[in-house]
This record gives C-alpha cells, sequence and structure tokens, in this order.
C-alpha cells in the first residue's frame, strides 16, 4: 500500500490510538514483535512500517487500514493513560513549550553556581545538562522546566537562541564568559557572577537540577556527550531538528528517570 500521509503524521496517529487504547509503548511493540526503541522511531516519523506490520498495527487497535492512511482521518484527542496503577483521561499534552526566560535564567545561574571551577563544564556540556534537567522534570511531572527548545546539532543539543540569551547575560553583568585555546581547539566556558534567585524555582523543579548536577557534574565532556547520544529523545530526533519533549516518555533504563508500573495493566 502506497502511503499518502507523511510519516510524521502516521506515526502520530499511532501513538493517539496506542494511547486511546490504553497500551503503553512497550506493550504494542510487544504485539508487533518490536523492539520498544523501533516503535519510538515509527510514533516519531523517523521508521516506515512494512505492509505486514502496518496490517497488525490497524489490526490491534482497531481501525481499517484505509482510515488510517487517509487524508481525512479525523482522531480523537482525549488520551487514556494507565500508569502508576490508575487510568486518568486527559487531553493531549503541549509538547511545543513556552519558554519561561526569567526560569531559564536562574536554572542557567543554579547550574553554573553548582558546577563553579570545574575545567569539564564548558558551553557544550553545559548545554547537555541543561537538556537533561528539562528533559527529566518533563518525564516526572509532565509539565515544562524553563520551556526552552532543543534542537539536534553535531555538537549536542542546543537550545534554541542559546547565544542570544547567554549575551544579554553578559550584556547585564551576570555572566562572565572565558574562551581558552588548546593546540586545536577553542573551549568556553561561564563563569556566574550574581546568584540565582531560588525563589523562582520550586523544590521539585531544584530538585531534578541537583539530581542532574551530582550525577553529571563531574563527568568528562567525552562521556557526557556519549551519553546524550544514547538518550531516546536524541536518537529518535533527525539532525538540526527540534527534539520533542514527548520523547522522554520511551525511555528506557539507565535514562528513564520516572517508575511505571506496568504490571497492572
Amino acid at each position: 500500500m502506497e502511503i499518502t500521509i507523511t510519516l510524521q503524521e502516521l506515526g502520530r496517529r499511532i501513538a493517539e490510538l496506542r494511547k486511546n487504547k490504553g497500551y503503553l509503548q512497550s506493550d504494542l511493540a510487544q504485539r508487533l514483535s518490536l523492539s520498544r526503541s523501533s516503535l519510538a522511531q515509527i510514533e516519531s516519523g523517523n521508521r516506515n512500517l512494512t505492509a505486514l506490520e502496518l496490517y497488525k498495527v490497524s489490526t490491534i487497535l482497531g481501525v481499517r487500514m484505509e482510515e488510517l492512511m487517509s487524508t481525512d482521518y479525523v482522531s480523537d484527542v482525549t488520551v487514556e493513560y494507565k500508569r502508576a496503577g490508575s487510568i486518568r483521561k486527559e487531553t493531549s499534552r503541549e509538547s511545543l513549550p513556552t519558554t519561561d526566560f526569567s526560569k531559564f535564567r536562574n536554572v542557567i545561574l543554579y547550574i553554573l553556581e553548582q558546577c563553579a571551577g570545574k575545567p569539564n563544564i564548558g558551553e557544550k556540556e553545559l548545554y547537555t545538562l541543561l537538556y537533561f534537567c528539562d528533559f527529566n522534570h518533563y518525564e516526572l511531572y509532565e509539565e515544562h522546566l524553563s520551556g526552552i527548545r532543543y534542537h539536534k546539532t553535531s555538537a549536542g543539543p542546543v537550545p534554541l537562541h542559546i547565544d542570544v540569551f547567554l549575551s544579554s547575560l553578559i550584556n547585564e553583568n551576570e555572566l562572565y564568559r572565558i574562551n581558552n585555546s588548546i593546540p586545536g581547539q577553542l573551549t568556553t566556558r561561564y563563569i556566574p557572577l550574581v546568584k540565582p534567585d531560588l525563589s523562582q524555582l520550586r523544590a521539585s523543579e531544584k530538585e531534578v537540577i541537583d539530581q542532574v548536577v551530582h550525577r553529571m557534574g563531574n563527568w568528562s565532556a567525552r562521556t557526557l556527550q556519549a551519553y546524550v547520544r544514547n538518550d531516546m529523545p536524541w536518537q529518535a530526533t533527525r539532525e538540526g531538528d527540534q527534539i520533542n519533549y514527548e520523547l522522554v516518555f520511551y525511555r528506557e533504563m539507565p535514562y528513564s528517570v520516572r517508575e511505571y508500573d506496568e504490571d497492572k495493566i
């Protein structure tokens, strides 16, 4: 069968139908004889389905193949979740965040305060720590921390418009930039000149940041870079594209920071 809609749209429909049926991603993957990561790739639009896989998906999810592939497809946005032993219905989460620049400023200052003087935390490493703070918080609480958007680049996850934001903090004498030259490489580090306003961070938000810094703050740049490249949101995103926060729900250990009681499904 020729696919007449985009893979991204097809993946979105499959993910939505799966949630409406109350299936965890791991459950549907098992019924399709696929790995969890393969189904995550399908649902994010980064992997095509064979004709047999498409038939199995439509059969399991209770929708005709023609309807699933139709350009006139109409879906129900109400999603049923079965997690932590309970069932609740809610509208789909908003995966496109709205940036809280005041909170983002304090997250940056707090991370840099905790990592002050550490030579392993350069500019790229700071971006990676920010990424894990934001994405870990979203997996735990299904709410955005800073709301910053990240793009996948060859150097790692990069917050959108981060250069402009950091330059504004430097101009306001809140950050100091240090450029260090070593043979064949230029490294950039930032030193906080003011303390973060912790009243702007909830206890749960501060706890997530503390956990990330405590676990990863002493890692070498190479270790941190290798680790982020195996995180599901990173793996399931094409280079240059925005990393979708919803992909955190397809994480597996040791990346997942939330306990899902799948035995009660």
